[in-house]
């Protein structure tokens, strides 16, 4: 036998209301929280991950560039070294000794 009690009716929409409404606070809440630590995070000056591997990737280019440069450099070098004998140090002059004070 099933009895009809409007007070059960009444407390479980309640309690459905009110787990609706924490439900849809929490949302809020939650997009809100997200707002600010977007904002927080844009004043930071952080870059995103495509600007940073693109700033990486020119470095890298840099770098081979660079030590291509100091191959040929160093090539030149040798090259010039080859053709010009290399001139005879001078001789250092000899250091004077202190003449003693009477």
């Amino acid at each position: 036998m099933q009895t009809d009690n409007r007070l059960f009716d009444d407390l479980v929409k309640f309690v459905n209301g009110a787990a609706g409404t924490f439900a849809g606070m929490a949302r809020e809440g939650e997009a809100a929280a997200r707002e600010r630590a977007r904002e927080w995070i844009g004043g930071l000056d952080f870059v995103s991950r495509e600007e940073f591997d693109a700033v990486k990737a020119m470095a890298a280019a840099a770098r081979d560039e660079a030590d291509a440069l100091a191959a040929r450099v160093a090539a030149l070098e040798a090259a010039l070294a080859g053709q010009a004998a290399p001139a005879a140090p001078k001789a250092a002059p000899k250091p004077r000794k202190p003449k003693a004070q009477s």
